[in-house]
């Protein structure tokens, strides 16, 4: 009976989640995998102690603090007013569709993409549409307009790096998109921080499109996956909107100070980054040695094909040898975060195994 009650377009869907499973290698949620240095371990500790004796007080509402801490570290001219945090990049696309998507209302994104977008928006009870990519996983500036026209999507989702293909966009297609969207673009660079030399990022182009929204994550590249901390840029306009949905003291007083100590060493935090694109790199050249198809990647993982075998059997081979990477749901194909050096090489020997 009760679950009558649940909405009729949630009631089919699977909560989101990748499989939990102890294994010795575990590559499959995209982590950093790197511990965190000392210092910056040090300062978030020293932080949060400061922080629990006022923890009978509510956080800052409006995060000031840290907004502008990550307004700093992004660069490009950007204020405080432009920047808005939450509790990790989900949240704040969620918050982004309660104010510009909802009932009547379309957001797209071009799959394969990140599928919690699409669960968001049927969380929102906003019209979910799945555009289409081209047989390389590529998309075309005149494609994504031609399919942003031809649903007049309200909010449309892009990904740079895309996840799972780890492919950037070029800078053309979310011109074109931009040009075709009636309502705001977002642009997920949650991976941003590995992308490589001479990719560009969508923040350059804020100044010149109000209607362009940024968002990033510090789960990836700064190691802290287990601070949950989300961060859009855009314009103040925007950010001011998205508050008109925010929970109040959304935001922990321990999240902010955590989040704020490691801005204050990202240099510490980020040394690891340059570790796992070597990492990501040895992973698609030696999984082309052994003829399997590779995407290009400028994120902390890599898409490659099972040489025709079927997906779910290989990835069950790998977990039988310790090793656990994502199955996406692409017949075909599997992902598999960037480790450190000796579970990279565990993951290697373990699919020459199994293959």
């Amino acid at each position: 009976m009760t679950l009558d009650l649940i909405r009729r377009d949630l009631r089919a869907l699977a909560p989101y989640g990748a499989p939990q499973i102890d294994v010795p290698v575990r590559l499959n949620t995209n982590e950093n995998p790197y511990p965190m240095p000392a210092d910056a371990a040090t300062a978030m500790a020293v932080a949060l102690t400061a922080t629990v004796t006022d923890l009978n007080r509510y956080p800052d509402r409006d995060a000031l603090g840290l907004r502008a801490d990550l307004a700093a570290y992004l660069g490009h001219g950007l204020t405080t007013e432009q920047v808005w945090a939450a509790n990790g990049s989900n949240e704040v696309q969620q918050q982004l569709l309660q104010v510009f998507g909802g009932p009547g209302r379309t957001a797209m994104g071009f799959a394969p993409s990140y599928s919690m977008h699409r669960l968001l928006a049927l969380a929102t009870a906003t019209t979910w549409v799945d555009g289409a990519r081209g047989p390389d996983f590529d998309l075309t500036p005149a494609s994504a307009a031609e399919q942003v026209r031809a649903h007049a999507a309200d909010v449309v989702f892009l990904c740079s790096p895309n996840n799972p293909t780890g492919t950037a966009l070029p800078p053309a297609v979310l011109s074109a998109v931009l040009d075709a969207a009636p309502g705001i673009v977002v642009v997920d660079e949650a991976y941003a921080e590995f992308r490589r030399d001479g990719t560009p990022t969508a923040l350059a182009q804020l100044p010149d499109h109000p209607r362009l929204v940024v968002t990033r994550t510090m789960s990836k590249a700064f190691a802290c996956a287990g601070v949950r901390l989300g961060y859009l840029a855009a314009s103040p306009a925007i950010v001011d909107a998205v508050q008109l949905v925010r929970l109040p003291y959304h935001l922990s007083s321990l999240t902010q100070a955590a989040a704020r100590a490691a801005l204050a060493h990202a240099p510490s935090l980020l040394a690891t980054v340059a570790a796992v694109k070597d990492g990501r790199d040895l992973l698609v050249r030696e999984l082309a040695a052994l003829g399997l198809e590779v995407t290009p990647s400028d994120a902390n993982f890599v898409l490659f094909g099972t040489g025709g075998r079927d997906q779910t059997v290989l990835w069950q081979a790998l977990l039988d040898r310790g090793v656990l990477v994502r199955d996406v749901g692409l017949p075909g194909w599997l992902r598999v975060t960037a480790g450190t050096g000796p579970e990279n090489a565990a993951f290697l020997t373990a699919l020459q195994d199994a293959l």
